[in-house]
């Protein structure tokens, strides 16, 4: 299974819903990182993702988006693939 890392702040709400989807209906563990408190990673995260929102999630080295991205991959078929679970 690929590493899953989610890029969050606090008082997100989709990030909330990121995590519930990839832990509750996935079952999948990921690596939360939390932004809010360093500029310096924030910025990482905007120069990588060309987005200023949370959460972006990647899994392995493939970029997903945020949560309304990830779920369009999911209802397209298309995340069971990545995270290596048969579809």
């Amino acid at each position: 299974m690929p590493q899953i890392r989610i890029y969050t702040t606090p008082a997100c709400p989709y990030c909330v819903s990121a995590k519930r989807f990839l832990r509750d209906r996935k079952g999948v563990p990921f690596e939360e990182i939390d932004v809010a408190r360093d500029p310096v990673l924030r910025q990482w995260l905007v120069d990588t993702t060309h987005q200023r929102t949370v959460p972006q999630i990647f899994i392995g080295d493939v970029h997903v988006g945020g949560y309304t991205d990830m779920r369009a991959l999911d209802n397209e078929g298309g995340l069971d693939p990545l995270l290596g679970s048969p579809t």
